[in-house]
């Protein structure tokens, strides 16, 4: 009966890898299988997978456009009604986002953004809220604080 315990491959389909560099009588001597002469014969020689033979490479001949910013930041979106989850009354910081799963991490910058309703206070300390965001949460008889 075959099982996990008696497996074997079918005989013939494992051949043994040859072995380069080992002599003459191993039947890849002299240049070991590297053909002659050239860059790619010689020890430490070859060229890396992006080269492209001394034409001028891809980087260089694609046109670069525009400016990245180092200093950007990126901001995580929470809208209004992402914020239904939470207690009247209660303090809502990127710590309380991170426990119901709203963020991804404590390291993202969080902006407040207007879409959906709120009708119970809360006080909101975030890194930064769309304007419309700020009056609905006030509205609500709750306050925002910027970070």
């Amino acid at each position: 009966m075959l099982d996990l315990s008696n497996l074997k491959p079918a005989p013939g389909s494992k051949k043994k890898a040859k072995r380069v560099g080992r002599g003459n009588a191993s039947g890849s001597g002299t240049t070991a299988g590297r053909g002659t002469k050239g860059q790619k014969s010689r020890s430490g020689g070859g060229v890396p997978a992006w080269f492209e033979g001394g034409q001028m490479p891809i980087y260089r001949r694609l046109p670069k456009r525009g400016f990245k910013n180092p200093f950007r930041k990126e901001y995580f979106v929470v809208n209004i009604r992402d914020l239904t989850g939470f207690e009247s009354g209660s303090v809502v910081d990127r710590q309380a986002l991170k426990d119901q799963g709203k963020i991804p991490s404590l390291d993202v910058y969080v902006k407040l953004l207007a879409t959906g309703e709120i009708d119970f206070p809360l006080t909101v300390k975030l890194d930064n809220a769309s304007g419309s965001a700020v009056e609905k949460i006030e509205k609500a008889g709750g306050t925002f604080e910027a970070l």
